[in-house]
């Protein structure tokens, strides 16, 4: 691919820059397009904590975070020790990656449409997981509601933290960004209606 040419975009992406800025320019009366908030960056945090077989859960952890996001975690250590969950300054205890750019798009296109109506017994996101600064935190309980796991190959559970960091200023601009794009939040019946 020469310099000149573009990957092409994400199918989220067109739709922010064709449909979610004028829309929010019309709604929150931004007057320039700069203004309007947008998605930075998304971080998966995964932890397994101190099991007993910790480098094979570490290795399983970081395996199966790599199919999901399509880029290689890395792996967080702990800051202090704790007696009481048996863990050591210095021990791997999970991993973590974050994502930018055109492969931010495609993971946040796949959690929204794929990966969310596939939990059990789904009613939308907690509207309220924002953090005063504009940035959504989700948690996901089981990776096996992303269709890129194999469920054959799962040795077990594992929960993972979502964040998706904005540049809105505000929660309720960084929700109604977030609504635009199509996250399933569950108030959102009550607000249409």
């Amino acid at each position: 691919m020469s310099t000149t040419e573009q990957a092409p975009k994400a199918l989220l992406h067109r739709q922010y820059l064709e449909q979610v800025i004028p829309a929010l320019i019309k709604n929150r009366g931004y007057k320039n397009p700069h203004q309007v908030p947008k998605i930075k960056k998304v971080t998966v945090n995964c932890c397994i904590g101190s099991t007993q077989d910790t480098k094979q859960a570490l290795e399983d952890a970081v395996n199966e975070l790599r199919t999901i996001t399509g880029q290689k975690p890395v792996k967080t250590t702990a800051t202090k020790s704790i007696s009481n969950f048996k863990l050591r300054e210095g021990q791997d205890i999970g991993c973590k990656v974050t994502l930018r750019g055109r492969i931010m798009y495609e993971f946040l296109e796949r959690l929204i449409c794929t990966a969310l109506p596939r939990i059990r017994d789904f009613r939308g996101v907690n509207a309220r997981a924002f953090d005063g600064r504009g940035n959504y935190t989700l948690g996901v309980k089981d990776q096996t509601i992303f269709p890129e796991i194999e469920l054959d190959k799962i040795k077990r559970n594992l929960g993972m933290d979502i964040t998706i960091v904005t540049s809105a200023e505000k929660n309720e601009d960084a929700k109604e960004l977030l609504s635009l794009l199509g996250m399933p939040f569950s108030d959102r019946k009550q607000a249409n209606a």
